[in-house]
């Protein structure tokens, strides 16, 4: 059997010495909210969290306790808006973007 990689390292690693893939996880992120795909935009978000500030940072961030944070960004997870936007808020300033939001007319 080949040896796998932890695929939660990996991402740590890849954002790391790649600025622009952490910037596009964030992207995938708000794109996937807004196109109806929670679950996979809050695990990805988590990915990302884990990867840059951390829960404990982002907890200070947010003036929200860590382990509610955790549950939010879980597959079952059900933040509310204004947490999903404080979530956003952090890691748009710790990765230094803006978003921006553009309509696309569906044939």
């Amino acid at each position: 059997m080949a040896l796998t990689r932890n695929f939660k390292n990996t991402v740590v690693e890849r954002v790391e010495r790649d600025p622009e893939f952490a910037r596009a996880l964030l992207d995938e992120a708000a794109t996937l909210f807004l196109s109806g795909e929670p679950e996979t935009a809050r695990l990805i978000l988590r990915d990302l969290v884990n990867a840059t500030l951390g829960f404990e940072q982002l907890a200070e961030v947010t003036d929200k306790p860590s382990k509610s944070l955790h549950r939010m960004l879980s597959p079952k997870g059900n933040p509310s808006m204004d947490n999903l936007a404080a979530i956003f808020g952090a890691m748009r300033t710790r990765l230094k973007v803006g978003l921006e939001v553009r309509t696309v007319e569906l044939a």
